[in-house]
């Protein structure tokens, strides 16, 4: 009874100490909604949930970062934007993150102590996070990348959100910009080539909540798109829209031309082919070696700058002369500089294995 009586005393003295200083403050709507009063330029903030440690590290603005979740830390590979910036793994913990954690409430006594003044949290409901805001007196900010596991519109809204919120916004137009224009390359450097018919391709053990084996899929992959490719998994029967997870049947059913790898769950696809070599080799890209290695593009949702690099080795693959000039080490330094400060393509290559590249275990 007595714990129980201190604990509400500290949580009351939390919430005295938490109460908003005066100053300056703006009024913004954030993706649920909701028309939240921040201070103007916070300097101390945690961020909670899927994507939104990346969206502000990618604002340059991750020295404002007071806590991270434990997730981040226990899983330090696959995440540019972790790679990238070392201060973030010494700072104390913002609860334990994960899929568990998604549109869950924080542990209010923790957030308290790490005195934020701003908490962004990702896919929290509008009424949940109006509850977090009111029990904690601390503006909570909602972002989103659009669909789970992947990514629209909606996350250049987030983008431009959180910028408005730290004193970022024209950061946040270069991104948008940048981001943009790696796009409209890719489409141009691809368009030129109209053979028919188009190899029939496939990206297999795409991450969704966990790392899942070549049958993870989805019929909306942007890289694909980009480069203009023509995506199997849309043949496939199934009133799911976006990740799919299908089964080896049906794949081998679709016979796909080339297939790609993803990184997240290529580890997966090498335990299901070394233990039934036969079934994989029944498709034709693994018995003709047409099998391709890319980067994690689902790690605690979508890593934007790997979706892009990646897109320039699907590129070099299927349209082999339009990307000529393209160096893939060069062209994902490029992009992980700008985007989270440090060419960390090196890093990745020695935990995925050369982009492009077909895998080992099958050579």
């Amino acid at each position: 009874m007595l714990r129980g009586f201190c604990t509400a005393m500290s949580l009351c003295v939390a919430l005295f100490l938490a109460a908003p200083a005066s100053g300056k403050s703006v009024m913004v709507t954030d993706i649920s909604g909701r028309l939240v009063e921040v201070p103007q330029s916070p300097e101390r903030i945690v961020c909670l949930g899927p994507g939104t440690l990346r969206i502000v590290v990618y604002l340059q603005a991750c020295d404002k970062v007071v806590a991270v979740e434990d997730l981040e830390k226990l899983n330090p590979r696959g995440r540019p934007y972790w790679l990238a910036q070392p201060r973030l793994h010494d700072l104390p913990s913002g609860g334990p993150g994960g899929p568990a954690s998604i549109n869950q409430k924080p542990n209010l006594e923790l957030m308290l102590s790490l005195n934020p003044q701003v908490i962004f949290v990702s896919y929290m409901d509008a009424s949940l996070a109006e509850e977090v805001q009111k029990s904690l007196r601390i503006p909570v900010i909602v972002l989103s990348y659009g669909p789970f596991a992947s990514f629209d519109d909606t996350f250049f809204q987030s983008l431009n959100l959180a910028g408005q919120v730290l004193d970022r916004e024209e950061r946040a137009r270069k991104v948008e910009a940048f981001i943009g224009s790696a796009r409209e390359d890719l489409r141009r450097r691809s368009g030129g080539d109209q053979k028919e018919p188009k190899p029939r391709v496939y990206v297999g053990g795409l991450g969704f909540r966990g790392s899942l084996g070549l049958e993870s899929t989805d019929q909306n992959y942007p890289p694909f798109d980009w480069v203009q490719a023509a995506n199997a998994a849309r043949e496939m029967q199934t009133s799911a829209k976006g990740h799919i997870l299908t089964h080896m049947e049906t794949l081998l059913g679709l016979d796909p031309d080339i297939i790609f790898l993803d990184g997240g769950g290529i580890h997966l696809v090498q335990q299901g082919y070394e233990r039934r070599p036969q079934i994989f080799n029944a498709l034709r890209a693994f018995e003709k070696g047409h099998v391709h290695i890319l980067h994690p593009y689902n790690w605690y949702l979508t890593n934007i700058d790997t979706a892009l690099v990646n897109g320039y080795a699907i590129g070099k693959v299927l349209h082999g002369d339009a990307f000529e000039d393209v160096v893939l080490e060069d062209k994902g330094d490029e992009i992980y500089e700008f985007l989270v400060g440090k060419p960390v393509h090196e890093e990745m290559e020695k935990d995925y294995g050369p982009i492009g590249a077909l895998p080992p275990f099958i050579q």
